[in-house]
Parts: C-alpha cells; sequence; structure tokens
C-alpha cells in the first residue's frame, strides 16, 4: 500500500482516513451487539393466565313458578281423590286450588277443579236429600255457595230442599191423629217379591173401602212410581188419590180425604 496527499490507496479506490475510522466503529458496535445478543440469559415464556370456571345457571324465576303451580296441582287433585274437599283447613283440595290461583291467575286446571268440588258437594247434598238429612244438606250447600257463589247447580238442589222440607211438614199432619202409617218392610221392597205385591193389594183395598188418600214415601222415584202402579192395579177403576215423597224408611202414609 502507498500513501498519497493524505489518502490511502487499497485496491485502486481511495479512503479518506475519517470515513475509515466511521466504518471501523461501525463494525466493531454490529460485533459487540450480536455477541450481547448472543451472550444474555434467553427471555422466559409468559404464562398463560387461570381462567376461571363458568358459574353454574340456576332455574329462573318464572320455571320456580310454573314448578310451584304443577306441585299445587297435583296435591289438589289428590287431596280431591281422597275425599278432602274443603277440611282440613290449609291442606284440602280447595286450599291447594287457591294456591294456584294466586300463583297463576285464570290457570284453567284450577278453575276446573273447583267446579269438580261444587259438583262433588251438590251430589252429596243430593244424597242428604234422599235420606230426608235436611241439615246435612244445606250445611253441603252453604260450602258449595263459599266455594263457587250462585252457583246453579246449588241453587236446584237447594230448590229441592225448600220443597222437600214443606212436604216434610205435611207429614206430620198425615202422621197425626186419624192418620195410618204402613211400613213397607226394605228387603221384600227392593226384591218387589211376591208377598210385597199381595200386601200392597191389601193396602189398596183399604184405601177404596175408606176413601183414604196415600203418601207414598220412597227411597228412589222409581221405588214410588211402582208402589204407586201396584196399588192402582189392585182397584181397577178406582182413582188411588196420593203424593210420591222421596224418604226413608219406605212407608205409606193413610189419611182420610179432607
Amino acid at each position: 500500500m502507498n500513501w498519497v496527499s493524505g489518502r490511502l490507496q487499497a485496491g485502486g479506490e481511495f479512503v479518506s482516513a475519517g470515513n475509515l475510522a466511521v466504518k471501523v466503529v461501525l463494525v466493531v458496535a454490529l460485533v459487540l451487539a450480536g455477541g450481547c445478543a448472543t451472550s444474555g440469559p434467553p427471555t422466559p415464556p409468559v404464562p398463560p393466565q387461570p381462567v376461571a370456571p363458568p358459574v353454574p345457571k340456576g332455574p329462573s324465576a318464572e320455571e320456580i313458578r310454573q314448578r310451584a303451580v304443577q306441585h299445587f296441582l297435583a296435591r289438589a287433585e289428590h287431596a280431591q281423590r281422597e275425599g278432602f274437599i274443603t277440611m282440613p283447613a290449609g291442606a284440602s283440595a280447595y286450599d291447594f286450588y287457591l294456591q294456584v290461583e294466586q300463583l297463576d291467575p285464570g290457570n284453567t286446571q284450577a278453575a276446573a277443579g273447583i267446579q269438580t268440588l261444587v259438583m262433588q258437594l251438590v251430589e252429596q247434598a243430593r244424597d242428604a236429600l234422599r235420606r230426608r238429612a235436611f241439615g246435612r244438606v244445606s250445611s253441603l250447600l252453604n260450602t258449595a255457595d263459599e266455594i263457587a257463589p250462585g252457583n246453579p247447580l246449588s241453587r236446584e238442589v237447594r230448590d229441592q230442599l225448600q220443597r222437600e222440607r214443606q212436604r216434610a211438614r205435611q207429614d206430620v199432619t198425615l202422621e197425626g191423629p186419624g192418620a195410618q202409617t204402613v211400613t213397607l218392610p226394605e228387603r221384600e221392597l227392593s226384591a218387589r217379591s211376591e208377598a210385597m205385591v199381595q200386601m200392597l193389594g191389601s193396602v189398596a183395598q183399604r184405601i177404596r173401602e175408606h176413601q183414604l188418600r196415600v203418601v207414598i214415601v220412597a227411597r228412589t222415584d222409581a221405588e214410588g212410581r211402582w208402589v204407586y202402579s201396584q196399588l192402582r192395579e189392585a182397584v181397577p177403576g178406582y182413582r188411588v188419590r196420593g203424593d210420591i215423597k222421596l224418604g226413608n224408611p219406605p212407608r205409606l202414609l193413610l189419611q182420610k180425604n179432607p
């Protein structure tokens, strides 16, 4: 190499001394940087953040309400099958249906169930009326009216009750002085036996002979009509005057025509 005018000639090129120094500094810096990058410890990986487990979701308020409705409907139907219509208080079919109506106003199953309760009470009242258990009839009808005020079924039986009470007062008159009571044996009457036919024929003869009025007290309408037909057939051509009443025990009430 030859030095010429302060320039270094190398391979036919001339580089100033200042430029050469800059290049040397840059090369050294790159070498040092590379050495630092390779000689330092590796950067540790960032650990994954923990994920919280999902919070279990409970039933909604609507689901809870519907479950309660079904629960009380089931209890009402069970109580109704067991005959617990309005008693015991708080655990009767009627109480459970009321619970349903509070949770779900307008629930059709509860409305139909209450109507069924009324029908049961009215049917029990009819049975009591046939036995002439007037106090029991009134109690059952009062309960039916409390459940469903003004229902037509209860009103119909109440009208029948009034008529039967009037007839019962007439019975007292018929069974008073001068009246005759003929008891009809229940077994023979149920069998419509020949002995019962003969007995009714004998009574019919007495009715015609003494011009008596008869009230037939029978357990059913069909039974009363059968008794009347036997009386009438036993005295052809004679009009047997009388009436048929439901009651128990079965009997004939005989009294002079007014």
